[in-house]
């Protein structure tokens, strides 16, 4: 019950189907996870493709970026554990510090910590301005506040789901 000082909650969107043709005014009943979904394997699909061109996989650029992104050198398996979630699939990861390892643009030292060469330093820069371009295509005619809106909100929902099955795991029965 609200009182005459308290709003009533504005009633929830019903959600239609996945429809691509969607008018703009029907996008708030769209499901997110089409949308999200599609925006992901679109996206990731472009960037994948690109950097196959040069002969090069996103975990390996991954690897590259996290084992030059620190102040000490990690492990293999500080960098698997901290990508592992990114990836498509357990071993991706580990296969992708091997592929780099043999290609020379990463070494280990006596510790066996994971270091980059120079050729891999210099893969690393290369690979970053192709995923510059890449991203320019993606971000074409959004600007940084639109970009910042939808991950916003894209966050919340994520949070908004993590506190529902926080919530539903508290309850016992």
């Amino acid at each position: 019950m609200t009182s005459p000082l308290t709003p009533a909650p504005a009633p929830a969107t019903d959600q239609a189907p996945a429809d691509p043709a969607a008018s703009d005014d029907m996008l708030a009943t769209q499901p997110v996870g089409y949308w999200s979904g599609l925006a992901h394997s679109t996206v990731t699909g472009h960037l994948r493709d690109a950097m196959a061109r040069v002969d090069v996989t996103q975990p390996q650029y991954w690897v590259l970026n996290r084992v030059n992104g620190g102040p000490t050198a990690p492990a293999r398996e500080e960098v698997v554990a901290q990508l592992a979630p990114l990836a498509d699939g357990p071993q991706e990861i580990a296969r992708a510090v091997d592929q780099l390892l043999h290609r020379g643009w990463l070494r280990t030292d006596d510790a066996h910590h994971l270091l980059l060469t120079d050729a891999g330093e210099a893969a690393r820069v290369r690979i970053r301005e192709l995923a510059s371009e890449v991203r320019a295509v993606v971000h074409e005619g959004v600007t940084d506040e639109e970009y910042m809106a939808a991950l916003k909100v894209l966050r919340r929902m994520v949070a908004n789901v993590e506190a529902a099955k926080s919530l539903a795991g508290s309850d016992t029965v």
